[in-house]
């Protein structure tokens, strides 16, 4: 029952909010953070107890499992599982969900029960997507996320808000049907070859396909994937919507939501239609590497410092893209890591952006400049956040970009030798962002408040889980390690019954049992 906890906490918590916060706007916002500390220590639950079944077993890699029938007649379930890699995207679904909260503590003034009820059943979302097994179900929680969503832009977010709310819905409701088209697809294809209906995620990877199908199939979770993730040329929603959005949506705009699709990716795309993947591998990295370079050129030209930070986003999530299509043990350890570290920095960043905006009144950075003065701590605590973008050697954007160039350089050295120009670019817009808004001469701006003690905690638990996956990423290895080794198991097994050897994704060694050493090294936390 703990699985469904995780979903029904932030969910109940958001309806009592909203009813509590009618009385008093305090009630919504410590219910919220009170709950979301609460599937923390669930999830951390989760991972103590049963952190001697993350291993490399037959059964597969999930710790625990939830299996209840909801429409029979339809071969659709209430299904919920978690390995080790879902696991750590809870943990951080929970933590960033907190830091959003803190962040918006002061910021969010009107309607404050009904903006943590709609906060609060995004993260519930953003969950079930994280443990749902049921492809129905998991379309369930996905469009849960955008209604909520469009109201926190909408209703909340600043200039231009509702342009930014209603391009933010069009995309990811029209690529989301197109998920939907692609989910009914496979559910009748399986059920015209073996005769039974499901919609059950395992049953499912067994499907036989046509090339000409499966292609058809996996561009339909394709175009929901990559938007929320998002590739070039779908990305062009980001900037609006993470700029119009307050602080805690884009935190969990850029934090979270982006990490959905990136889960998509790996958990469904891939393994589900492996062959078809593999033939659009070079398409995939290419697509890839024109976001990392893209993202980065036009962050460097932007004047609107959210909006600046927004752009990062499309690059950093390159690397995500790039990572996936790779598809080997170093590049994937790198998506992972690459997922939390983005979530990390791109998420303090944001927070810096709107208390900068909340004290100055102005986004704009041509009329900042010498704010380090007046501010030294925010100035401090920005600088640390630009090293982490920039990928600064001993913090995680560095390793987690590190291990996907690694393995890409395995894979495709043209793609890795593009991909690591962004080391220069993206060092270029970070120090650009911290010469126009913290150094140089003072403009308008006389004096402001520095950073307060709650902007003090946040921002400092920021900073030291990106230093510990810096200095110390063994835990998360060691955690999503075997699911991942599952993962590249599963698509193996595929790919080696649909395709001659020389043509296969994967080694052959990954599709074989491992050996003792090297279940040793996965355990261990070794990549």
């Amino acid at each position: 029952m703990i699985l469904i906890w995780l979903i029904i906490i932030p969910a109940g918590a958001g309806i009592l909010g909203w009813l509590l916060g009618r009385l008093h706007p305090g009630f919504a916002r410590w219910i919220s953070l009170i709950a979301l500390a609460a599937n923390l220590v669930l999830a951390l639950t989760l991972l103590t107890r049963h952190s001697a079944q993350l291993t490399i077993s037959p059964g597969g890699p999930w710790i625990s499992e939830i299996n209840l029938s909801w429409i029979p007649q339809l071969g659709i379930n209430f299904h919920l599982a978690v390995d080790g890699l879902s696991l750590v995207l809870v943990l951080l679904t929970a933590f960033l969900g907190m830091t959003a909260v803190g962040c918006a503590w002061k910021e969010i003034k009107e309607r404050v029960g009904f903006f943590y009820f709609n906060l609060m059943w995004v993260l519930a979302g953003i969950t079930g997507v994280f443990l749902s097994l049921d492809l129905f179900l998991f379309y369930f929680f996905w469009e849960m996320m955008l209604v909520p969503m469009f109201f926190i832009i909408a209703v909340w977010g600043d200039e231009n808000r509702t342009y930014a709310a209603l391009k933010f819905f069009l995309f990811t409701q029209i690529s989301g049907l197109l998920m939907l088209f692609a989910i009914i697809g496979l559910y009748f294809v399986h059920g015209h070859n073996t005769g039974v209906y499901t919609f059950d995620y395992h049953r499912l990877l067994e499907t036989s396909l046509s090339d000409t199908t499966a292609l058809w199939l996996m561009l339909g979770f394709l175009a929901a994937f990559l938007v929320k993730l998002p590739a070039v040329p779908v990305h062009t929603w980001l900037p609006d919507a993470y700029t119009a959005a307050p602080t805690a949506g884009s935190v969990v705009l850029a934090g979270l939501m982006a990490k959905t699709g990136a889960y998509g990716l790996l958990r469904f795309v891939v393994p589900l239609f492996s062959r078809a993947a593999f033939d659009f591998a070079p398409v995939a990295m290419l697509l890839a590497i024109l976001g990392i370079l893209y993202g980065a050129l036009l962050a460097f030209s932007q004047t609107d410092l959210k909006r600046l930070v927004a752009y990062t986003s499309v690059s950093h999530m390159g690397f995500v893209l790039l990572g996936v299509f790779v598809w080997n043990q170093l590049a994937l350890q790198g998506v992972v890591l690459q997922i939390l570290s983005h979530g990390l920095s791109t998420g303090g960043l944001f927070i810096l952006a709107g208390a900068v905006q909340q004290r100055t009144n102005t986004r704009d950075m041509r009329q900042m400049g010498g704010l380090w003065a007046i501010m030294p701590r925010m100035g401090g605590v920005a600088m640390f956040f630009a090293l982490a973008a920039l990928g600064l050697p001993g913090l995680a954007n560095f390793l987690a970009e590190f291990l996907v160039l690694f393995g890409a350089f395995r894979s495709n050295v043209l793609a890795a030798v593009l991909a690591t120009l962004v080391l220069i670019s993206g060092t270029v817009y970070a120090l650009w962002m911290m010469q126009a808004v913290f150094h140089g001469p003072q403009k308008k701006i006389r004096k402001v408040a520095d950073l307060s003690g709650r902007e003090a905690v946040v921002t400092g638990a920021m900073i030291l889980a990106i230093l510990w996956l810096g200095l110390y990423p063994q835990p998360v290895f060691k955690t999503t390690g075997p699911a991942l080794h599952h993962l590249e198991q599963t698509v193996g097994r595929r790919l080696t019954a649909a395709l001659p050897p020389q043509k296969t994704l994967v080694s052959p060694e990954t599709v074989r049992r491992p050996s003792a050493q090297s279940v040793r090294r996965l355990e261990e936390g070794n990549p």
